[in-house]
């Protein structure tokens, strides 16, 4: 198949479920597998980790309002050393304490990542351990808190949570939207405060693979025409993802995601005891 087209074809795929709490890692890892693709860039971490470019841009134009107020009363926090009450520099110093946990994961531990937990069987295991952590936390106990209620102590934890979407087949917004559903918040509430969260998280993987591609670290050969076909399919598509999720949960479970990540663990499975 033409690199462009598998490009399209990988962007689509990064845009929805970078948003949707089905593992775009786990995806990405898993389309080339079920095709048979070789292409070495396309099949690439890097090229993985650069498709999450569209889907940054997706998420800052999406939230761009947030933004606008949350990065100038972050630095308001800082030169006032208080919040003085504003719920909005509270929310930018929460983001940023959220973001730690991932970041010191993700530098002391990418090679490992990139070398270790990247094979199909392990991925197919891990959509079902996020299938249960989304099911057990989406019904277990009261959900009635907004982003205002997030305390730094809940933040944090559901940063460290995060983290464990460094594991492909997790799910970043998964995993963040059932730590915010075991803290308390709603389901809207949950997946706002996980795509805020995922923007500075995202920012710094992007920085850290390009400098390794910048580097030749990544020892791969960049190949413009897919990667501008990916990263544009990964921002349309993500605008849609973002926009689908946040009006779904408003009134919706989230059992559809869990049974979408066990028919795909089972589709796997049965893959690859075939070949």
């Amino acid at each position: 198949m033409d690199p462009l087209l598998q490009a399209l074809i990988m962007g689509i795929v990064q845009g929805l479920t970078e948003f949707l709490p089905v593992s775009s890692s786990g995806h990405l890892i898993l389309v080339p597998y079920l095709f048979g693709w070789d292409d070495a860039f396309i099949n690439s971490l890097a090229f993985s980790v650069m498709l999450h470019l569209g889907t940054l841009v997706a998420l800052l134009g999406y939230f761009r309002r947030d933004w606008v107020r949350l990065v100038p009363a972050g630095l308001a926090a800082i030169r006032d050393r208080s919040f003085r009450g504003d719920a909005d520099r509270k929310l930018a110093w929460l983001l940023a304490a959220a973001t730690v946990p991932a970041a010191l994961v993700g530098y002391f531990l990418s090679d490992i990542i990139e070398t270790q937990v990247r094979e199909v069987e392990l991925v197919a295991v891990m959509f079902v351990v996020g299938a249960a952590i989304l099911w057990t936390a989406d019904h277990v106990g009261a959900r009635t808190k907004d982003v205002g209620d997030v305390s730094f102590p809940v933040a944090i934890g559901i940063g460290a949570a995060q983290a464990l979407a460094l594991v492909p087949g997790i799910s970043r917004s998964g995993i963040s939207i059932s730590a915010a559903r075991f803290a308390g918040l709603d389901r809207p509430a949950a997946a706002r405060f996980a795509f805020l969260m995922a923007t500075p998280i995202t920012l710094g993987a992007i920085v850290f693979e390009a400098r390794k591609i910048a580097t030749g670290e990544a020892a791969v050969t960049v190949e413009a025409g897919p990667l501008f076909v990916g990263l544009l399919a990964s921002l349309v598509s993500g605008v849609l993802a973002i926009h689908f999720m946040l009006r779904y949960l408003r009134t919706r479970s989230l059992d559809i995601f869990v049974w979408y990540r066990l028919g795909v663990a089972a589709l796997m499975l049965v893959v690859v005891l075939t070949r």
